[in-house]
């Protein structure tokens, strides 16, 4: 149908309703939307109740899955993300827009390139999964800044407040990348069904008004204007209730929050604190939100890591597999509708775009690794609870009970909360009184079924529940018109096949269940030993009791097959959904359970289509792997795995079986310490030759930061000179007033560039001292003894400060966003202050970035970096051969290039990784920034870490040709530096469909000298 503009459908629904609101921006009528008559008029398409979200008229619980397309900066690799996320059961997918990337220059919009969202939007449209878009303006996100843009530390007014010159700055940037989101939106066909504005609005400094509704409402009607007509959402950092449903002027029309239970310190992963994991959220949810469904829109999948952190590994073990069972299931206790899990893929903070607090790797610990590798066990755990999510859709519907402890089961140990079904479709939810507890519970359970109250297991035996675990047992659960009475052990999925049925079920291992069908059959075994099961008819139901075994059985009753399976075989099974035409999933499957296949295929099936009479499959494989598939279509008469025909046996029940060869394929890989070098300083700042009449003149008297007065003559701030992004270099020009003793000759340096960073200060060529960093020092007071001066020589003192990125701006009032970078203060012994005349120096062009490719961020302000000699082909061919393996013998910055060549198998997935030895325990101390085909994507600091290896992903990498790397090496003490070791590997290669295409990678062209 063709869709009213957005501004005639609000004044259509003004007309309508009466009830109108006066927009700020352009002056035309708005509605307020949370009334069910008004938001109507605006679309049909997602709707909502007190229980879930409708998309299409179907109720569906939105299972999500976060992740940031600008810390992958290769387009062909979203829609690989995507499908591994489909693979696992998720149905949406929530993202964030850095608006720091866009907008580098105030009023200069770019969303193009590997900074496009339209193919985000098209790679979610083909993968089938739903949109969640979170632009900001603020974000937090553990980028730069948050979100905001360096320009805005030159705003005078608080931001995230409603202060007219904040929100004039966000006009622009909201206003095009809503309406780029607006055509996403589903009423356009696209895959968008939920807007957020701003992002966990929930705390402030005394004295500030907040929750401002008048603040939050600009930013609702920004979006509003520029198109968004799908529900606005919210995500408080906790159940705090602001701007909920309800609260008046500023509200959304869902209200959800955020929650990180084992908080952020990877230090201890086994320690689970008493306390963490919530009970009251549903009592919560009705007091603040009751006409709307429970929403968590951030809930913990990982942790992020600081610099000196423990390691992202420790962060998957801290949120693992068992979190996943104990936190995620107690989530569906509260009747959850909406779980967003952040992150579930991290990726990479290349190109300096994260903030001060975390290294490059971003991979937190996620169900996805950094490198795209499913091999984490909380990937497939994901995969058991989002695929029963999916064909569970009584469960939407169930109504939440009380925690109880000895009504359901038998022992004080254990607490089961109820969902209970209206008439049919009850969930029993199980875990340890004590929920960190690792203790093996025997149990039994009192359920009310249609058919009476039971006591379970009923034919003896008892349930287990094993350690970290939680277990969701069903009542009264109906797979395609056959009630399930009952089942202990967990459903992983079910589908209906022409007049079959198929019900699959799991269990720990060592463990005993039971199920009941409602059923004048007989159970019979129809796969598999009969040890271990025994059956019984009682009155008109079949029940089945079983132990896990690690062999699968299948157990006939009437028209139901059911598939009974150990835990750790249930990872091997996916369920690919069969388009109805072409080759995508599409969007709104939902629980149309009909439309899909049960395949037991190991490490990935991406999906699946028919094509007359050919079925086909597209999957990887890490081993040699038997593939079958339950419910082929009675059509399909072959199989097609990757586009090759697979020979395939049909056993008595119907499966499909064959078997995938792998062979690794023979990867050669660089010496990367026997590539030719070429070697350049790039510290020649420090040279008495060196002209830098181009620079930028530090002589603003004022600061247009209103947050932090200046101490100094004039501003050294770097936001000031439009300079906020990596290495700044400071050149401090003097002539030497009455002699002063060698040994009272000082200069005091107050500099600030976030958590980890450092700066070294050099007096003409000689080296006077550095700071090397430490995680907790955002800025440090240095004070460096000179050599003796001499009465009217002129000088110049050069400081150099690592800028690890802009704080975050979480705390309203605060204005963290705006700490500045650079020098805050300094004194020069025997000198007034103002007898320094000051130049600075950031990234080519500040705001007027020279690459606009890879974006305002990706370059600082090394003179390698200005020349853009880190990009491919840079003129090194004069340059004297080093290598960064040999390093400095001073202090000093100097600058590696080489080039090296790949050939990847095509049709391999080989995750690389570029390893830098650090076994001195961080002696001397170095910093070093890695770019690889001109992206920055790496930054390597010995004497903090905790990084060491670094992954680069095809597409950024040439598979198939030649790659340009560039190293920056700073020494910061005396006696130079090198880097102790650096190595290319890879971790075991994937057989795979995915096919990659690289990102731009614009070659070195000679620059304006600088």
């Amino acid at each position: 149908m063709k869709l009213l503009s957005f501004a005639a459908a609000a004044l259509l629904a003004t007309q309508a309703v009466g009830v109108a609101i006066k927009d700020r921006l352009n002056g035309f009528t708005l509605i307020e939307h949370h009334d069910p008559v008004q938001r109507d008029l605006l679309q049909k398409y997602v709707t909502w109740d007190d229980k879930s979200v409708f998309v299409n008229g179907e109720r569906i619980m939105l299972f999500s899955a976060e992740v940031h397309a600008f810390r992958l900066p290769v387009i062909s690799l979203w829609l690989d993300l995507l499908q591994k996320i489909k693979a696992s059961g998720f149905n949406c997918v929530s993202f964030y827009v850095d608006w720091a990337l866009l907008e580098g220059k105030p009023g200069d919009y770019r969303a193009d390139g590997i900074f496009a969202l339209e193919p985000f939007f098209d790679a979610a449209k083909e993968a089938g999964v739903y949109l969640i878009a979170r632009p900001g303006p603020y974000i937090n996100a553990e980028v730069s800044g948050g979100g905001y843009p360096g320009w805005l530390q030159r705003v005078n007014g608080t931001l995230r407040a409603n202060d007219k010159e904040f929100l004039k700055a966000t006009d622009n940037y909201i206003a095009n990348v809503a309406s780029t989101i607006a055509k996403a939106q589903i009423t356009n066909g696209g895959p968008v069904i939920i807007y957020q504005p701003e992002n966990e609005y929930t705390g402030a400094v005394d004295g500030e008004k907040f929750p401002d509704p008048d603040y939050f409402q600009y930013v609702i009607d920004q979006a509003r204007k520029a198109g968004i007509v799908v529900p606005m959402l919210s995500n408080d950092a906790s159940a705090s209730g602001h701007n909920a449903p309800g609260t008046g002027k500023g509200e959304v029309d869902i209200y959800g929050h955020d929650s990180y239970p084992l908080g952020f310190d990877c230090a201890n992963p086994n320690v689970w604190p008493k306390g963490n994991l919530p009970t009251d959220w549903r009592a919560i949810h009705l007091e603040q939100s009751p006409s709307t469904p429970y929403s968590l829109v951030e809930f913990q999948a990982g942790a992020f890591d600081p610099w000196g952190g423990p390691g992202f590994d420790k962060c998957a073990a801290l949120v693992n597999h068992e979190f996943e069972r104990v936190f995620y299931k107690n989530d569906f206790s509260f009747g959850v509708a909406i779980l967003n899990l952040y992150m579930t893929f991290g990726g990479t903070n290349w190109g300096n775009l994260g903030h001060p607090g975390g290294y490059t790797s971003y991979d937190y610990g996620s169900p996805l690794t950094e490198s795209r590798n499913i091999t984490r066990e909380k990937y497939s755990e994901l995969k058991l609870i989002g695929n029963f999510a999916k064909v569970s859709p009584s469960y939407l519907v169930a109504t939440p009970g009380n925690l109880t402890t000895g009504v359901y089961a038998d022992t004080a140990d254990l607490v089961v909360t109820p969902l209970i079904g209206q008439k049919t479709g009850s969930f029993f939810i199980v875990r340890h009184t004590d929920y960190s507890s690792q203790a093996s519970t025997p149990y039994k359970l009192r359920l009310p079924t249609i058919a009476g109250n039971l006591t379970v297991p009923q034919l003896g035996g008892k349930l287990s529940l094993n350690g970290r675990d939680s277990k969701i047992h069903v009542v009264d659960y109906d797979v395609a018109g056959t009630n399930v009475l009952y089942s202990t052990a967990e459903v992983f999925t079910w589908k209906k096949f022409g007049k079959d049925k198929v019900l699959v079920l799991y269990g720990g291992p060592d463990e005993h269940h039971e199920f009941a069908i409602a059923s004048k059959s007989e159970a019979t075994v129809v796969e598999g030993s009969e040890s271990g099961i025994k059956s019984k008819k009682i009155r008109n139901t079949v029940v089945v009791a079983w132990d896990v075994s690690s062999s699968r059985r299948i157990v006939e009753v009437g028209d139901l097959k059911v598939v009974l399976l150990d835990r750790n075989s249930a990872y091997n099974y996916w369920v690919p959904e069969l388009p109805s035409k072409g080759k995508s999933p599409g969007l709104g499957t939902g629980a149309k359970t009909a439309s899909s296949l049960i395949v037991k295929a190991g490490y990935l099936v991406r999906t699946a289509h028919l094509q007359g009479a050919n079925l086909h499959l597209t999957a990887d494989f890490n081993a040699t792997t038997p593939v079958e598939v339950i419910g082929a279509p009675s059509r399909a008469k072959n199989l097609f795995i990757n586009g090759k025909k697979a020979a395939h046996k049909v056993d008595k029940n119907g499966i499909w079986s064959t078997e995938v060869q792998y062979k690794a394929p023979k990867i050669k890989l660089p010496s990367l310490k026997d590539l030719d070098w070429k070697y350049l300083d790039t510290l020649p700042e420090i040279q008495s030759s060196y002209d830098d009449s181009t620079w930028t003149a530090a002589n603003l008297r004022q600061t247009k930061n209103s947050m932090h007065p200046l101490k100094t003559p004039t501003s050294l701030y770097s936001s000031d000179y439009g300079f906020y992004t990596g290495y700044l270099i400071y050149r401090g020009h003097f002539t030497a007033a009455e002699t002063t003793q060698a040994e009272d000759a000082t200069f005091f340096v107050r500099t600030q560039g976030g958590s980890a960073f450092g700066s070294a200060v050099w007096l003409d060529k000689t080296f006077v001292g550095s700071w090397t960093g430490l995680n907790a020092n955002k800025d440090y007071n240095s004070t460096y003894k000179l050599p003796q001066l001499q009465k009217g020589k002129s000088y110049v003192l050069t400081v150099v400060i690592d800028n690890m990125g802009l704080d975050e701006n979480w705390v309203v009032g605060e204005d963290e966003m705006k700490n500045p970078r650079g020098i805050l203060d300094y004194k020069l012994s025997g000198h007034d202050a103002s007898a320094i005349k000051w130049k600075l120096t950031g990234n080519l062009g500040g705001e007027d970035y020279a690459d606009k490719t890879r974006g305002p961020l990706n370059e600082g302000g090394l003179f390698a970096e200005r020349q853009g000699f880190h990009q491919p082909k840079p003129p090194s061919k004069a340059w004297p051969s080093s290598s960064p393996l040999e390093g400095l013998t001073d202090p000093g910055i100097g600058f590696y290039s080489a080039s090296f060549d790949l050939d990847i198998p095509q049709g391999w997935d080989v995750p690389l990784y570029f390893h830098f030895g650090n076994s001195t325990e961080g002696e001397p101390a170095y910093r070093v920034q890695m770019f690889i085909n001109g992206y920055q994507y790496g930054k390597f600091v010995n004497n903090i870490g905790p990084q060491t290896a670094y992954p680069v992903p095809q597409g950024i990498l040439n598979y198939q040709g030649r790659n340009w790397i560039a190293l920056s090496v700073w020494a910061l003490e005396s006696g130079g530096a090198k880097v102790e070791s650096l190595e290319l590997t890879y971790t075991t290669p994937v057989l795979t469909s995915l096919e990659v295409e690289g990102s731009e990678q614009p070659v070195w062209k000679k620059r304006r000298a600088y």
